[in-house]
């Protein structure tokens, strides 16, 4: 990692803000091979926690990244998230033991400040990145041809630093969303919330590690802060103020009933959120796009802050890479914002409607609550109302395939030329074209070279012992691949590098359809405007701000 010399820097990619959602971005940018510059305002990393939680699918792209190695000392797996009325009654039950589809623990708790250090130090064995820290975005030219970013580092000198591709992951006020003719869609859903966290000084086991108390007096959360630490939100009531809340005597009284004290624990952070439920409507003009908390914001009782955030940098960047390497139309990149819009409109929308369960202070409504909860076993199947499945539509997925086209892959393990582990951690980055059959033998020669140019993995998937050419051999060592793909019927599958189905094939000439399709959409994308469609919003409330 290096530092540009002089005061003009050229890069494939700039990208604004160095939280883990522009580092993921470099990152993912930086192992296709792309320049990349950071630039970030502050001249230190942030050194208090934000977001605790990730799930299996973002612990598969932060492995992607380049720090699978290190999420299990990063993180700890959250079994059971467990919602409880003021008596100790349980309301809900999540659980979340065992790995999820995407072959990582379904919850995992973590420390934002060591997060974002392991993505920086997988930065630092990247030649191609620069990271500017102390460094704040002041300026911002578009033409035809580039973006020039003017920064002013803590010096007062200024800096124009230009790049074909400007992402801004800079933050609820982006400076980069200042100069899109984008609005934000608002839910109208504000509450304010007491955050606190604390490191225990004596080791103890939380059971369950995540506890929701829908008590009408104080809904309170008490969850992991990643290993070593505890996370306590307090919501704000009615007729008390955030000057009085935001205080350390408050965190004090309010840690009390925990046996949570000066004597027992350390007092890390203490600060009072508003949690917010919007998006923006556009995520692209020109070369300008948005990613992370710039783009949407979002209540966290569903945990997916952070996460759509790495969803986001996940789309967006093998999107940039088939851009930048020619072997897509720059039309492309408005797939990101239709894709990403629908599919935080979801998260969002579940993170609305736990909070109206949670952010209950009336008594008399919560004793409904309650009852409602109790009597359906406190199963979240059956006491949440239902939600739509996160599904990619509208985007690049494949025509005519729905029910398999736009839904996320599931990963097992497999050994792949001398390799063995989950199957993205030993094939790596990259399309994947997937059959029970050698699917060099269902496709053209002009096929496998339009493969072979947007860098696509192809997979022979076979039983341990089989006999099958090393080249495409990919051995299913957890009995998974092959009875799914029985069972569905399918001839192959094509996989994005986001992992989402492409889409899926029901004979060898589907899959070659399928390769057909993929080609075309590269070249002429369905969408060409950089404004994102407004689909029916899964929580209609409030308006546009």
């Amino acid at each position: 990692m290096h530092q540009p010399i002089g005061r003009h820097s050229r890069s494939d990619v700039l990208v604004v803000g160095a939280g883990p959602v522009g580092l993921a971005t470099a990152l993912f940018l930086a192992r296709d091979g792309w320049q990349v510059t950071i630039l970030e305002q502050w001249p230190s990393p942030y050194p208090l926690p934000r977001a605790v939680h990730f799930d299996d699918e973002v612990a598969r792209l932060l492995a992607d990244a380049g720090i699978g190695d290190r999420l299990g000392t990063l993180s700890e797996p959250a079994d059971t998230y467990e919602w409880r009325n003021a008596d100790g009654t349980p309301l809900l039950t999540f659980d979340w033991s065992g790995p999820g589809p995407s072959g990582w623990p379904r919850a995992s708790m973590t420390y934002q400040p060591d997060l974002e250090t392991a993505l920086a130090e997988a930065l630092e064995t990247h030649p191609n990145v620069s990271v500017l820290r102390g460094h704040e975005a002041v300026g911002l030219v578009e033409t035809e041809q580039d973006v020039t970013v003017t920064a002013r580092d803590t010096t007062g000198r200024q800096h124009e630093l230009s790049a074909d591709w400007v992402v801004g992951a800079d933050g609820a006020n982006s400076f980069v969303r200042a100069h899109m003719p984008t609005r934000m869609t608002d839910l109208g859903f504000f509450y304010d919330w007491l955050i606190v966290d604390i490191r225990p000084r004596i080791p103890r086991t939380w059971d369950p590690v995540n506890l929701q108390i829908c008590d009408p007096q104080r809904p309170t959360t008490v969850v992991s802060g990643g290993p070593g630490r505890r996370r306590w939100e307090f919501m704000r009531m009615p007729g008390e103020s955030v000057e009085e809340l935001d205080t350390e005597s408050a965190a004090w009284r309010l840690l009390a009933p925990f046996g949570m004290t000066p004597e027992t624990c350390d007092l890390e952070r203490h600060a009072v959120y508003t949690f917010q439920a919007q998006w923006a409507d556009t995520w692209r003009t020109g070369r300008l796009l948005l990613a992370g908390d710039s783009a949407h914001l979002m209540p966290p009782f569903a945990g997916q802050g952070m996460c759509s955030g790495i969803r986001d940098a996940a789309n967006l960047t093998f999107k940039l890479d088939l851009v930048l390497r020619g072997a897509a139309a720059p039309t492309l990149l408005d797939t990101y914002g239709t894709e990403r819009s629908a599919h935080v409109q979801h998260a969002i929308g579940m993170s609305v409607e736990l909070g109206k369960v949670i952010c209950v202070t009336d008594p008399r409504e919560a004793a409904v609550r309650d009852a409602h909860m109790i009597s359906h076993g406190a199963d979240p199947e059956r006491a949440l109302p239902p939600l739509p499945p996160t599904v990619l539509s509208n985007g690049l997925v494949a025509r005519g395939e729905a029910g398999t086209a736009g839904l996320l892959s599931r990963q097992a393990r497999i050994s792949y030329r001398g390799r063995a582990g989950l199957l993205n951690e030993v094939v790596g980055r990259g399309f994947v074209v997937a059959s029970a059959t050698d699917p060099r033998t269902m496709l053209s020669a002009r096929q496998l070279a339009f493969l072979k140019s947007i860098r696509a993995h192809l997979l022979h998937l076979t039983p341990p012992g089989a006999h099958a050419d090393e080249e495409v051999a990919a051995v299913d060592l957890d009995g998974f691949y092959l009875p799914h793909l029985s069972e569905a019927r399918q001839a192959g599958v094509v996989i994005r590098p986001d992992h989402y189905l492409f889409g899926t094939a029901a004979t060898p000439e589907g899959l070659a359809r399928l390769v057909d399709d993929l080609e075309k959409q590269l070249v002429s994308p369905r969408s060409s405007t950089g404004a994102v469609p407004s689909p029916t919003p899964v929580v209609t409330a409030g308006g546009e701000s």
